[in-house]
């Protein structure tokens, strides 16, 4: 065959070859439904994500205040631990 007749049936057999092969690439399982999948998949890992850094913020914003203010230190003592101070008298009732 002369070199023209291969130039010229080139383009014919790469447009024949994708017309076959993209769409069983798309279609298999590693394909077009794996990445649907991937997809959906990454929005839930972004929304997890948004939420983690806004406790992260809360946070930071917590343990600013312990470092710079007492009297918070002061009332997470009280609620959470039920510290009083030596100077303070506690009265414990029975609940019925």
């Amino acid at each position: 065959m002369p070199p023209e007749t291969l130039l010229r049936g080139l383009p014919l057999a790469v447009l024949a070859v994708s017309l076959i092969s993209v769409p069983i690439l798309l279609l298999e399982p590693q394909g077009l439904p794996r990445m649907r999948s991937l997809e959906t998949e990454l929005g839930g890992v972004q929304a997890e994500n948004a939420e983690l850094r806004r406790d992260v913020g809360k946070l930071r914003t917590e343990v600013k205040e312990l470092r710079e203010n007492p009297t918070a230190v002061e009332r997470i003592a009280r609620e959470q631990l039920g510290l009083v101070r030596r100077s303070e008298v506690v009265f414990q009732f029975e609940r019925k």
